[in-house]
């Protein structure tokens, strides 16, 4: 009997953690990421770029939709524009990390995706 065909081609993917997920990250966490801005390219990039890499991704169209949504929803993180993250911390009740939308972000989804990560990382550890 012959050996059947082996299509992988790398290492073991099913065994890696996805969706912005590292090997010291609490297991089976999805983050949920809001991202506030006008409905305009980046923001539309950046919910793209998060969903496609599995994070839960949730949208606003101001600050102020934000902040009321902020309430039901407790999202992970926020990212936002600089004067909107400004508000958000000033206005929010809620104790959420919240990341600049800067250029390289706008230019480089992996520099957006490690802010959150970085972002995330560190309301982790405040919390322990």
């Amino acid at each position: 009997m012959t050996q059947p065909y082996e299509h992988q081609r790398g290492p073991e993917r099913r065994r890696m953690p996805r969706g912005g997920r590292r090997v010291g990250d609490v297991a089976g966490f999805a983050p949920l990421v809001m991202v506030v801005g006008r409905g305009d390219a980046a923001v539309a990039q950046s919910e793209a770029v998060l969903a496609r890499l599995k994070f839960a991704v949730t949208t606003s169209g101001s600050v102020d939709e934000a902040l009321r949504t902020m309430v039901g929803l407790h999202p992970d993180v926020v990212v936002a524009e600089p004067d909107a993250a400004m508000r958000i911390r000033l206005e929010s009740s809620e104790a959420v990390p919240v990341v600049e939308l800067n250029g390289d972000m706008r230019a480089n989804p992996d520099a957006l995706v490690e802010g959150i990560r970085e972002a995330i990382r560190a309301a982790q550890n405040q919390v322990r």
